[in-house]
């Protein structure tokens, strides 16, 4: 998808406002260099507040991608291309966080919000992807758990590590649920830059 435009990007500086290593090698595996630069934003925003969780996850990715590019803005390399994202799962509705038995045989969705800055151009966007779980009994539930993978994730599990063996099928974008829906995001990067030459 970005071939036509992957000379043109490949010179760009782009930054991904995050510290996350599973979001910058699918940026990577996809053939561009980026560098990844936490955000510093302080995530307290409160997703009840917000009329929809797409709007609060693209809230979360554009206040990290603000941060970063203020940040980085006066540095002799300044940002070409800065991209965000944020990641929350919804069980019934609800934030959902913990790995418990709640998940075992039922679905919940996990919602990416993604913003893309170049220079003054921001494209927001939110991919939204259902997950259905099989059947877990407690003694599966702790096995996951001592293995330490679920404790930095979103929802609690890793579908691209041991908690992918939970997962009975996936409705819709695999990479919104590992964080970054690369359809999307190479769609927008190809738009940005496909009238430059």
């Amino acid at each position: 998808m970005l071939e036509p435009v992957m000379h043109i990007l490949k010179q760009k500086n782009i930054i991904l406002a995050s510290g996350s290593p599973r979001r910058k090698e699918l940026i990577e595996n996809i053939g561009l260099k980026v560098s990844l630069c936490p955000s510093l934003f302080e995530e307290n925003l409160d997703p009840k507040s917000f009329a929809t969780f797409s709007e609060f996850v693209e809230e979360t990715a554009l206040q990290k991608v603000l941060e970063v590019d203020d940040r980085l803005k006066n540095q002799s390399h300044k940002p070409d291309v800065v991209i965000g994202a944020d990641t929350m799962v919804t069980l019934d509705g609800e934030l959902f966080g913990k790995p418990t038995t709640e998940l075992s045989g039922r679905t919940h969705t996990v919602y990416t919000g993604v913003v893309v800055k170049s220079f003054d151009e921001i494209v927001k966007f939110t991919e939204k992807t259902n997950v259905v779980f099989g059947e877990m009994d407690d003694e599966q539930i702790r096995g996951y758990i001592a293995t330490g993978e679920p404790m930095d994730k979103a929802g609690g599990y890793g579908i691209q590590g041991v908690g992918g063996t939970f997962v009975e099928r996936v409705e819709g974008d695999y990479f919104t649920v590992v964080g970054l829906p690369l359809y999307r995001l190479c769609s927008v990067l190809y738009n940005m830059f496909k009238h430059q030459k």
